[in-house]
C-alpha cells in the first residue's frame, strides 16, 4: 500500500523527538513542515529528510493534501489548527497540553468529533516501555488486585535563577506548571493502570520564586476500582540517576499478591508476598525521549489509523484525564477533596 502522507507544524525543543521517530516508521513520509523560524525549520529538514517548508500551515495543508497533520505547537494555537485540519478532512495528532483551559479542550474535541477525521492527543507517557510492561503484569494478575500506586518524581531542572531557560523557558511564565505540564502525564498513566478516578486531593507549592506556577506537590487519586495513587513530585530537587528524565522517577505498584517496582534506570522487579525480589526481563532502550515513547506512540497511531482501531488517547478519553487535572487544581485551591463528576 502507498505510504501515509504526513505534515507537521512546529520546530520547537520537543519536536525533534517526533520528527526523528517518523523516520523509523516505514509506512509514513513527512513531506513538509511549517514554522516561522526558517533557520530552525531547515535544521530539522536537513536532519530528518523533510522536503518542503512553509510559514503558513493553511497553505501547507491545502497544497500538500496530507493524510494527517502532527501539531507540535503551544496549546494556545491548537484550536484553530485542529479546526482547519478537520475542515479539510485531515487526521490529527495534537500535542499536549491540548489547550490553555479545559473548556477550550472540550471545544476542540467537540468540533473535530463532528468531522470525518480521526483525532488523538500526543500523550506518550503511557507508551513508555516500562508502563506498557507494568500494564501487562497487572492484567496478568502478577501481583493480584492492585490497591496502591506510588510514583516519586524529582526532575531537578527547576532550581536556580536560570531554571528552565536552557530547554523550555516559557515554563517560567506558566501560572500552572507542575500538574498542567507534567502531572497530567501521570494522571493519564495512573488511569491506564487503574481505571477511572473517583476523587482527588492535592497539595501544590512553588519552591523556586523566579517562576510563576507550582513546581512541587502531592497528588492523591482514589479510583472506582478502590485503588489509590500518589504522585509525589517536584522539579526543584534532583534524582541521583544520571538521566532523571528516563523514567521520571521510581514507581511502586502494590497488590494483594505482592509488589512491582520500577527503578530510575528502567529496571522492573516483582516481589510476591513471602518471596525475594526478582528482576523482570523486558526490552527498553535509551533512544529518543523516555524509552523511545514518541516512536512507540507514533507507531501505534499509524497502526490504528490503518486498521480503524480506536486510539487510546482519543479526544473523549483524554478529556477524562483533563477533568481530573481540573479537580487537582480545585483541590489544591480549596484544600479539600474533590469528587469527579
Amino acid at each position: 500500500m502507498p505510504k501515509l502522507k504526513g505534515v507537521a507544524i512546529g520546530a520547537g525543543y520537543f519536536s525533534k523527538f517526533q520528527y526523528e521517530a517518523w523516520t523509523r516508521i516505514p509506512e509514513v513520509e513527512i513531506t513538509a513542515l511549517c514554522n516561522s523560524n526558517k533557520e530552525r525549520a531547515h535544521a530539522i529538514m536537513t536532519a530528518y529528510g523533510v522536503k518542503n517548508h512553509y510559514t503558513d500551515y493553511k497553505e501547507m495543508i491545502l497544497k500538500e493534501k496530507p493524510d494527517f497533520v502532527d501539531i507540535i505547537t503551544p496549546p494556545e494555537t491548537h484550536f484553530e489548527m485542529c479546526k482547519f485540519a478537520a475542515d479539510n478532512g485531515v487526521h490529527i495528532i495534537c500535542q499536549k497540553p491540548l489547550a490553555p483551559t479545559f473548556e477550550e479542550s472540550k471545544r476542540i474535541v467537540e468540533y473535530v468529533s463532528k468531522k470525518n477525521v480521526r483525532f488523538v492527543v500526543h500523550e506518550n507517557f503511557r507508551f513508555q516501555p516500562w508502563h506498557r510492561e507494568i500494564k501487562k503484569l497487572i492484567d496478568n494478575d502478577e501481583v493480584g488486585d492492585v490497591f496502591n500506586l506510588n510514583f516519586r518524581s524529582r526532575m531537578g531542572d527547576g532550581w536556580g535563577e536560570d531554571a528552565y531557560l536552557s530547554r523550555q523557558p516559557y515554563f517560567r511564565d506558566y501560572k500552572k506548571l507542575l500538574i498542567y505540564e507534567t502531572g497530567v502525564h501521570f494522571i493519564d498513566t495512573f488511569r491506564y493502570h487503574a481505571g477511572e478516578v473517583k476523587d482527588v486531593f492535592a497539595i501544590l507549592k512553588r519552591l523556586n520564586p523566579v517562576i510563576k506556577g507550582e513546581d512541587a506537590g502531592l497528588m492523591l487519586l482514589n479510583f472506582e476500582s478502590n485503588t489509590t495513587a500518589l504522585w509525589d513530585a517536584n522539579r526543584y530537587n534532583e534524582n541521583n540517576f544520571k538521566n532523571p528524565r528516563y523514567t521520571f522517577g521510581e514507581y511502586l505498584v502494590e497488590g494483594s499478591k505482592g509488589t512491582i517496582r520500577l527503578y530510575s534506570d528502567g529496571k522492573i522487579t516483582i516481589q510476591n508476598l513471602g518471596k525475594q525480589e526478582t528482576e523482570h526481563q523486558y526490552i527498553h532502550n535509551n533512544i529518543g525521549f523516555a524509552g523511545d515513547c514518541c516512536y512507540i506512540f507514533q507507531h501505534d497511531f499509524v497502526s490504528n489509523l490503518i486498521s480503524g482501531t480506536a486510539f487510546e488517547t482519543n479526544g473523549i478519553n483524554y478529556l477524562k484525564t483533563l477533568k481530573v487535572q481540573e479537580a487537582v487544581y480545585k483541590s489544591a485551591e480549596t484544600r479539600l477533596p474533590v469528587t469527579i463528576i
